[in-house]
Formats: C-alpha cells, structure tokens, sequence
C-alpha cells in the first residue's frame, strides 16, 4: 500500500506510473471506502489492478519499440555529428597549419635578414659557432667581427648580399667570374679568374681591412707594399750561384679547407671564417649550354683563384712557415732566400758543391710538408760565369733589365717613333702605346738612369703620335676548356677614350 501523497507533484508521478483508477482504488482502501482484500460481486478492483499493470507493460513494450526502431537514425544522426565534428577539427587544423607556416617563414625571413645559417653542401657546419678570439684579433690590429651580420655591415651590404655572394653552388645560372686565358712569356696559357664588380669590392675590401694587416715573413717579397721584383733580386747580386725553382700550380694548391683555416688563425668565429673563406675561393666550372640557357657546373674543390685581389696576400700569409722554414735552412747552408709568389730563389757560395745538391732535397721536403710541390722541369741552377736571373731580372753585378731585353725595346721605340705604331706591338696586349709606356716605367723602377731616356723618348711618341693610333683590337673568346683561337682582327680605332690610369704593381691582380 502506498503512503499518502504529501505533494501534487508525487501524486502526479504515482498516477504515471500505474494509472488513475488505481490510484483511486487505493486511496480509497487507505481511506476506507473500500474493504481491504474482501471480494464484492462485480468488484472492479481486479480489473483496475490488472489495467493499470498492462498499461505499464504496453508502455514498457512502446518505449522499447520506439528506441530499437530508431537505432539506424541513430547511427545515421551519430555518423552526421562525427563527420561534423571532424570536418570542423581538420578545418580548425588548416587553418593552424596555414596560419604556424606564415608564422615560421615570417620568422625565417627577419632571421634571413640578419643572419647565415646555410651556405651550400659541405660548407655550412660551423655557421652558427660566433665565437672569435677578441684579444688576438685586438693584438693583431684587426677588426673584431663575431658574426656574418657585423661582417656584412663593416662592408656596407646586406646579410643578403653577403650569402650571395658567399653561396658555394654545384650548379648556378650565375658566374661571380669571368674566366680566360692569358698567353705567358715560356709559352702556354695562364687561366685567370677575374671577379665581378660586386665579388670584386668585397675582396678588396677583405685586402685592404683584414689581409693587408697581417705580418708577413721578411722573405716574401710578392705583392706587397714597398717590395717588389727588385727588391726580391737585390739580396741575389753577386752570388756564386743562384737557384731558382718554382711551386707547382700555386694557386689551386690552395683550397678552401686552408684559406678558412688562415681566418680561423687570425681570430675569427667560425661562421665569419667560413663566409671569408668562401668569398676568396672558387672551384674549377664546365660552362654548359641547354635549353637555352647557360649553367655553370662545379667540377673541383673550390681553390684560390688567379686573379682575385686577395689571392696574392693569402698565399703570403699561408707561406709564413713555408717562408720561416726555408730562412732556416738557408741560414744554415750560408745561402740567402727569397721568395715572390710561387719563385723560390737561393743563392750562395758554390762550394762546397754537395750544399747545392743538399739546399734542393730539403726545399723539396719542406714544400711537400707545407702542402705544395716544386716543378720537376723548373728548377734552374746558374753559375756566375753565365746570366744569372732572379724573377726575371739579371743579378750577375747589380740588379739590371737583360741587354737582349733593352736592345729590343730601343729597336721598338725607334720604328714607333720614325713610322708610327700602326701594326708594331709589344708584350701581349692590344694597346702598344701603353705597352710601351708601362714598360719604360718598369726599366726606371730598375735603373732610374735608364729609365729617364726612355720616359722621354715614350713621350715624344706620345706628343707626335698620340695615345690611341696603335690600339689594336683582339677578338678573344671566352675560356671554357680549351684555349681561345690564334686568330685575330686589327682594327685602327679613331679618336680612342683615354686609358684607364696604370694600377701600382701590387694591385695588378
């Protein structure tokens, strides 16, 4: 029997639950309106009872039926939502993507602005290494560079401009160089690597504030301010023999490894050393043609170019134990030495004889153990008894320009200045006027005596014939691997442009 009602709410719950009548039945027998168990013909208390407990099994049945008959909606409705919720969550996540991608090239862009971190394939390890050593580079008189940043900044470029110009390519569609060949005196040809203007102020940029600076070894005497092929001759004169050998392939010698190496020396980070050495260096390139285009195709390590402003002065400083070294052993066999670029010279007394023999093994040795190799078919050894010649100069008495030499000069200004240069040469160049001029220059640099009556007599040339009326013009071909043809066009030129004015001769490279 159920407990009377103490709120609508709970009679409203057990009507539900069972069904009006039974409700009433009962309330009735709690009330006592009703006998409690007692059967009374056609008493409707069975029939209500048994009412009310069908109606709540059909319920039951009906809900059950409704929920089972609903299954597949539900799926269809769940599958709905979840394709709902994904599509919603991949869209969510395009959007982070998208929006963390522009994000990080934002970043990579301001980071690009101010800093190197790749430089090509095999270069870039030490990039983000800023240390230097401050107090070396301090005690050397050098500036203090940490980062590619600060570099590019001293050179008054961008970090852009910088990388570019750095880049170490296996292929490019762009050259830093223009490569040729250049005939020399004994024959053959000279590859020369000439840098573009831009690549061209930065090394002379890196010449004049880094490398220029650098102490060098008294022995030296190549591209160097205050020296020259005189100077290089002068400790020469006079000897009982003089041996002159040369470096094998000098300047290829030289590879990258080895000019960061230098800048590492010096002081520098890493990353600086690395972005020098690359600027200085540069590998051997097959120019090829396809599709119309040019491309420009790695072949070698990269090296010190032939022709590059700091090419010169790095060899100097490379060459400071190689130089220290053979002083050494000179000192020790009673010989002087010098050195110009790749012309290694000795001389001294004659006897004894085996100290000659004993000089050329150990400068072979020591130039194999600083890395470069003396030219098996270039070693000379001259007596005074004959022509003695130190970096083309004759040392037998005092240092003096060969007789052959200047009798081939005075024949040659003798018939400029009777018929003019039309079709006269001299040297390899196509202007004979400033071939002539620059060669005059050159003999007073040696014998200022000399050289006055020739100064005088290339200027009567110049105020009877002018400058420009031998210029002769050579078709040249660019160097791709073979040589560029004999052949050549000469051509008078009318009213010619001034020439540009003579470099000092450690600037010629």
């Amino acid at each position: 029997m159920a407990s009377q009602p103490t709120t609508r709410q709970e009679l409203y719950d057990r009507i539900r639950e069972s069904s009006k009548n039974e409700v009433i039945l009962e309330e009735m027998i709690r009330l006592g309106f009703w006998p409690r168990g007692d059967t009374i013909p056609e008493d409707p208390a069975d029939e209500i009872r048994r009412r009310g407990e069908l109606e709540r099994q059909l319920r039951s049945l009906v809900t059950e039926r409704a929920r089972l008959g609903n299954v597949e909606a539900l799926k269809k409705a769940l599958r709905k939502q979840r394709l709902d919720q994904s599509r919603q969550k991949q869209k969510e996540t395009k959007e982070r993507r998208l929006r963390e991608r522009a994000e990080r090239a934002e970043a990579w862009k301001k980071r690009k602005a101010h800093e190197i971190g790749y430089l090509g394939e095999g270069v870039s390890a030490g990039l983000d290494n800023h240390q230097g050593d401050h107090e070396k580079l301090t005690a050397a008189g050098l500036p203090v560079f940490d980062t590619p940043e600060q570099l590019a900044r001293a050179m008054g470029i961008g970090v852009g401009e910088l990388r570019f110009l750095a880049f170490n390519r296996r292929t490019s569609t762009t050259s830093h160089y223009r490569r040729f060949l250049l005939p020399k005196k004994t024959g053959g040809h000279r590859k020369i690597s000439a840098p573009m203007p831009r690549l061209k102020r930065a090394q002379e940029w890196v010449l004049a504030t880094i490398l220029e600076k650098v102490a060098l070894h008294d022995a030296a005497h190549g591209f160097r301010r205050g020296r020259s092929i005189v100077t290089n001759a002068r400790p020469h004169v006079g000897a009982d023999v003089v041996m002159n050998l040369d470096l094998k392939d000098f300047f290829p010698t030289v590879v990258y490894r080895r000019i960061k190496g230098v800048f590492r020396n010096l002081g520098y980070s890493e990353s600086v050393a690395t972005v020098l050495g690359l600027l200085c260096s540069e590998p051997e390139v097959d120019e090829v043609r396809l599709d119309g285009r040019t491309y420009y195709t790695a072949r070698s390590k990269r090296f010190l170019p032939q022709g590059a402003p700091t090419s010169p002065a790095l060899t100097n400083i490379i060459c400071r134990g190689f130089d220290a070294r053979l002083s050494r052993t000179a000192a020790d066999l009673g010989f002087a030495y010098t050195r110009y670029a790749d012309d290694v010279t000795f001389s001294g007394p004659g006897l004894p004889a085996e100290n000659i023999g004993r000089a050329l093994r150990r400068i072979e040795h020591i130039a194999g153990a600083e890395g470069f190799e003396v030219h098996p078919g270039k070693t000379r050894v001259l007596r005074s008894c004959s022509r003695q010649e130190v970096t083309g100069l004759v040392v037998n008495q005092r240092v003096n320009v060969s007789r052959k030499m200047l009798r081939r000069f005075r024949a040659t200004l003798f018939q400029i200045e009777r018929d003019g240069p039309a079709g006269k040469h001299w040297g390899h160049t196509d202007d004979v006027i400033a071939a002539i001029e620059g060669f005059a220059n050159f003999v007073a640099m040696v014998d200022a005596e000399k050289g006055k009556g020739f100064k005088r007599q290339v200027e009567r040339i110049i105020q009877k014939h002018g400058r420009g009326g031998g210029r002769v013009r050579v078709q040249r071909s660019r160097w791709v691997s073979s040589p560029p043809p004999v052949a050549a066009v000469v051509d008078t030129v009318e009213s010619p442009p001034e020439p540009e004015k003579k470099k000092p001769w450690w600037k010629f490279w």
